[in-house]
């Protein structure tokens, strides 16, 4: 239920149980962390886009299935309810070195929003929704939630997300941050894959450090935080810097964007 294409250096990953609205099973995360561990193994992956299977993007977990998994654990010999429960939570949002952009393409609720907020950003089809229902089916979230989602949206909206259950429709969505862009449903995946390809032309070792500083540090507006990202760059540049690759990689972007321009 997890299917893959690979479009050059970038790898779309799909969530492909439509019949439930992609709603995840045990299996389904374990398939989706393979599915995102192989491509971030393989160096001719850029990139991800990861989306789901219309009508939704996802719709959750399969409480249903979560069930009979923690039952299945706590019966078997030596079980820990406590245990399996967090384990396959953790499993929605697994660390990864490749950028991966969520193409939100209809509602990402609950834990599909938690899979969405593990991205690094997201991309909406006009269609997409969001909502937290934690509350309202009497669960607390543990895929991130009430760390990433005030992140991007401050703590008010967070609040206001997931005390109320209401669902957010993507033009809101874009105004209060939790996503990028909005565009018609059928751009959705060209315009996924033309910023995953941007990300493709740059160099994988600078794309994954940007991305590890910015995991330390984005959180943090302290004094301390600017003196830290000068001395990661410091070091960054004392050991990689070459100055006349920098010259020519400069020149290129420059002369692209200005062609770009006109």
């Amino acid at each position: 239920m997890i299917a893959t294409e690979r479009h050059g250096p970038v790898a779309l990953v799909v969530l492909d149980r439509p019949e439930a609205r992609n709603a995840l099973t045990a299996a389904m995360i374990g398939s989706l962390a393979t599915a995102l561990a192989d491509a971030d193994a393989d160096p001719d992956v850029a990139a991800v886009v990861l989306t789901g299977r219309d009508p939704a993007f996802c719709a959750g977990l399969d409480l249903k299935d979560l069930a009979r998994t923690y039952q299945d654990v706590a019966g078997s010999p030596g079980g820990d309810r406590g245990a399996e429960g967090p384990r396959i939570r953790r499993g929605l949002t697994p660390d990864t070195t490749k950028p991966r952009i969520g193409a939100v393409n209809g509602p990402a609720v609950t834990g599909g929003l938690e899979l969405a907020l593990g991205c690094d950003f997201l991309i909406a089809s006009e269609r997409a929704t969001f909502a937290d229902t934690h509350a309202r089916v009497g669960v607390m979230p543990a895929g991130g939630m009430t760390i990433r989602l005030p992140q991007l949206i401050g703590v008010n909206r967070a609040r206001q997300m997931s005390l109320t259950g209401n669902f957010v429709d993507a033009a809101t969505a874009c105004a209060w941050g939790l996503v990028n862009e909005v565009v018609p449903h059928g751009e959705l995946l060209p315009r996924s894959l033309e910023l995953a390809g941007a990300i493709a032309e740059s160099d994988p070792a600078a794309v994954a450090e940007l991305r590890a500083m910015y995991e330390a540090l984005a959180h943090r507006g302290d004094e301390e935080s600017y003196r830290d990202e000068a001395r990661w760059s410091r070091r960054w540049m004392t050991e990689r810097f070459d100055a006349a690759a920098f010259e020519t990689r400069r020149d290129g972007i420059i002369e692209r964007g200005s062609t770009q321009q006109g």
